[in-house]
């Protein structure tokens, strides 16, 4: 198998102390941590110009790590001819409007019929190679059930400059969202670090450090309903389940979302959890123009709001 180009990059030294597999991951956002550590084990990586082959050693900060990248190989996914709405296209970039009860990339249970087989339909397979066969041009991700924009990458550079302006917090996104009661104050920020459940492996929740990562939610209450709110969030980050898991720790679970309100929450009538990715801004890796995306909220989240107006 060839290979690219190795990424070299040079360690924080606020990396000090931290797993290399971990701090490895923060310093190169468009790799997983995963995918890192398989790297390490197989002998592709070198700090300070000697192999790691351990992901677990300690990093002291400041070292010069090579990472050699194997070639991507042809995605494992088969294109399918599923409807896809485009809000914006050119040869470096697309951003779609996802519907909910689309998934995005194939994973146990969902081999087809996800957003990446419509991607290379669409595409014709031209999509970034950095997101590994399950994953091709997919820079973030929206919950199946969530609806709304996502940027997706057809090529290598274009992934590569996305994901700097994500992990560097430079992409403007705004939810909205329909939730049990109203929040008081209506406007506040909440900043906590998010990640796995000790218990309920399916689930995230705010846990303490230095567990998890660093999530920052903005919210504002734009209507109060009949024993509910609809509600915008504005990210800073962008961790899994982040506003879904904010919110719930709020006490303001989203509607329809069993996995975080429990019974309180089901029985809206909307079927899924009533979240909507409404805005998407960033700054585009080629001709570094602002560009920014507005995609109107779901129809069934407006019907939901309808019913509890009255």
């Amino acid at each position: 198998m060839g290979r690219q180009a190795p990424l070299v990059v040079r360690l924080p030294p606020e990396a000090g102390g931290l797993r290399l597999d971990l701090a490895l991951a923060r310093a190169v956002p468009t790799q997983s941590r995963a995918r890192l550590k398989a790297l390490i084990a197989a002998g592709d990586v070198a700090v300070d110009g000697r192999p790691a082959r351990d992901p677990a050693r300690r990093v002291a900060g400041g070292e010069s790590v090579v990472v050699q990248l194997p070639e991507p190989t042809p995605a494992a996914a088969a294109p399918e001819p599923i409807p896809l709405r485009v809000v914006f296209e050119d040869e470096h970039l697309l951003v779609v409007d996802k519907p909910a009860g689309l998934v995005v990339h194939p994973a146990a249970g969902h081999a087809g019929g996800t957003l990446v087989n419509a991607l290379l339909h669409h595409c014709h397979g031209q999509l970034s190679g950095i997101g590994g066969v399950a994953r091709p041009g997919i820079v973030h991700r929206l919950d199946k059930d969530t609806s709304g924009l996502l940027v997706v990458a057809k090529t290598d550079p274009a992934h590569r400059d996305l994901a700097r302006q994500f992990a560097a917090h430079r992409v403007g996104r705004v939810y909205v969202a329909v939730v049990a009661g109203v929040p008081m104050p209506p406007v506040g920020q909440l900043e906590t670090r998010v990640g796995r459940h000790p218990v309920h492996r399916r689930r995230m929740a705010v846990v303490d450090p230095p567990a998890g990562k660093p999530a920052v939610t903005h919210w504002r209450v734009v209507e109060a309903l009949r024993g509910a709110a609809l509600v915008e969030c504005r990210l800073e980050t962008g961790r899994t389940h982040q506003v879904r898991v904010h919110l719930a720790h709020l006490g303001h679970p989203l509607l329809g979302d069993a996995l975080y309100g429990g019974r309180r929450v089901m029985g809206c009538g909307i079927g899924r959890q009533a979240l909507h990715a409404r805005t998407l801004a960033f700054r585009h890796p080629v001709t570094h123009r602002k560009l920014e995306f507005e995609s109107p909220i779901s129809p069934d989240i407006q019907e939901l709001v309808r019913r509890l107006r009255a």
